[in-house]
């Protein structure tokens, strides 16, 4: 009996082909997808504050603003919740007067906004640590930015 190799070949060929259709018909990832999205949801957690810079214009020096703060106030716990609330606690080496206090935050567009916690523009989150900056607050173009991360 003989082998009909074309038979073969051609079966071969058209079960590869189905293989290939069938593995390029699979839902691909959706690599797009922001793993840190700049949401309440997204951003909420505990922080500490990890820098506090200011620059007077574009073309000054950077000056680290924790150098004029007291040691009770940077050890202290910004929680951010996920319900749009926040608490800053007087956590570690205890301030007097306590300075823990609550109240609301949010995200419009690129901006974090609160009531007293942390405002500006978001720099960048990278699921730890966010960054963000206001500009203006002394003189015109000066610009204070702020670093909490994650604990």
């Amino acid at each position: 009996m003989r082998t009909n190799y074309f038979a073969s070949f051609k079966n071969f060929l058209s079960c590869f082909f189905i293989l290939l259709l069938t593995a390029s018909c699979q839902k691909e990832k959706d690599d797009t997808a922001d793993p840190c999205p700049k949401t309440v949801a997204g951003i909420a957690g505990n922080y500490k504050l990890a820098s506090l810079t200011y620059k007077a214009s574009a073309t000054s020096a950077e000056q680290d603003y924790l150098l004029f703060m007291d040691g009770c106030e940077r050890d202290d716990i910004i929680s951010l919740e996920a319900n749009g609330t926040y608490n800053y606690q007087d956590a570690g080496m205890a301030c007097s007067p306590d300075g823990t206090y609550s109240g609301t935050w949010g995200i419009a567009g690129n901006a974090i906004i609160s009531d007293g916690v942390v405002n500006g523009t978001i720099q960048s989150f990278d699921c730890r640590k966010l960054i963000a900056y206001t500009t203006g607050v002394i003189v015109p173009g000066d610009r204070i930015t702020l670093t909490i991360e994650k604990q």
